[in-house]
């Protein structure tokens, strides 16, 4: 099989171009912020005070690495950590205002990159990419990031 007619070459080839357009756009905004970083607080805005093990399942994210990340929002000052009152190996996490705000800036600037993610495919493709890359990483019922 050609390397690109693999499914698994053409997924990391995207990423990358996912990335990279990503980063960009966030420079040029300002924002010093990964997609990882943004998919985390878009999360935690959606449930303030969530676990970090729970975040780290709803953003399909390693629990082992998600401290990581949520170490580099809070020395951003755009989250907080507190201990769960009934599990203290638990840390709640929720966002300052600071990430609020930094949010509320990238939300619209992320929103509109994903059209120049997939900048080769027309209106009608890129809804059929994301309904088979849904069913395919098992979304198809529809994405719940709180479920």
């Amino acid at each position: 099989m050609p390397l690109n007619a693999m499914p698994g070459h053409l997924i990391r080839r995207l990423h990358q171009l996912s990335t990279a357009t990503f980063s960009e756009q966030m420079k040029a905004a300002g924002i010093d912020m990964t997609s990882v970083q943004f998919a985390a607080l878009q999360t935690i805005n959606d449930a303030p005070g969530m676990d970090q093990a729970r975040l780290a399942h709803h953003i399909a994210y390693d629990r082992a690495t998600i401290g990581g990340v949520v170490d580099r929002l809070e020395r951003k000052t755009w989250v907080t950590r507190s201990i769960n009152p009934d599990d203290k190996r638990a840390r709640h996490v929720t966002l300052t205002a600071q990430g609020r705000e930094v949010l509320q800036k990238a939300a619209p600037i992320v929103s509109a990159l994903q059209s120049d993610i997939l900048s080769g495919l027309s209106d009608a493709e890129r809804e059929q990419f994301i309904a088979l890359a849904s069913k395919a990483v098992g979304l198809e019922d529809g994405f719940d990031p709180l479920r």
